[in-house]
């Protein structure tokens, strides 16, 4: 039976961190608050809880999940680099919101499923999911929801949608901001918008030209 940790009280903050820390670095599977939604995560360099992570949300390989990173000298250690831009956008984004794309490093031994040598990688804005990621490492961190159903801003809405499949759910309370990050890719030669989110395109051309799908830059 899964763990349930209601983080307000800080005894149980304490309590729970252990053990989403432990379950992390066993393999296991933990439900997690972020600025944007609730997350499922797993240790992201153990293929095995990866494939757990996909399998709990009826997602296949086609679809990795990104990296949350507890520091921005952690994400570095997982990139080949953030290109021209991305040091400026992670200056003025992160922690927060935005997702960054960007080519994987090669020295890397992990398998986050068919990437194409990508990483999608993220710090997010929350002191709980900051204090998981400090003892953990990069952690691959989806959405704590099925595949196909409404992403959850609570812990109940994901343990409704996840039941047993998390052995730890960190209750943060619910989420500030139910918009899901903002995905820019970098591993062109101008920042290109994945998808809308939580940083607005006028915030992001504020920092650097920001191109569409369809390669004009991207206005607010």
């Amino acid at each position: 039976m899964s763990a349930w940790f209601d983080c307000a009280d800080e005894a149980q903050r304490t309590a729970g961190l252990e053990a989403a820390t432990d379950a992390v670095l066993n393999g296991e599977l933990v439900v997690l608050p972020t600025d944007t939604v609730y997350g499922i995560g797993a240790d992201a360099f153990s293929p095995a809880a990866v494939t757990r992570l996909l399998a709990a949300k009826g997602r296949g390989r086609d679809m990795p999940p990104p990296v949350l990173v507890g520091t921005v000298r952690a994400a570095t250690a997982l990139v080949e680099d953030f290109g021209p831009y991305g040091y400026q956008l992670i200056d003025e984004f992160w922690p927060g919101g935005l997702t960054l794309v960007c080519r994987a490093a090669r020295t890397l031994n992990w398998d986050l499923g068919d990437t194409k040598g990508t990483v999608a990688v993220r710090m997010p804005q929350h002191d709980v999911a900051l204090a998981l990621l400090q003892e953990t490492g990069p952690m691959a961190v989806s959405s704590a929801n099925l595949t196909g159903s409404p992403a959850a801003t609570t812990a109940a809405e994901a343990r409704d949608q996840l039941g047993d499949l998390a052995a730890v759910y960190l209750d943060g309370g619910p989420c500030a901001d139910s918009a899901p990050s903002t995905i820019v890719d970098l591993t062109g030669d101008q920042p290109k918008l994945l998808r809308r989110g939580a940083i607005s395109i006028g915030k992001l051309r504020e920092i650097a030209a920001v191109v569409t799908s369809g390669g004009a830059a991207a206005q607010s």
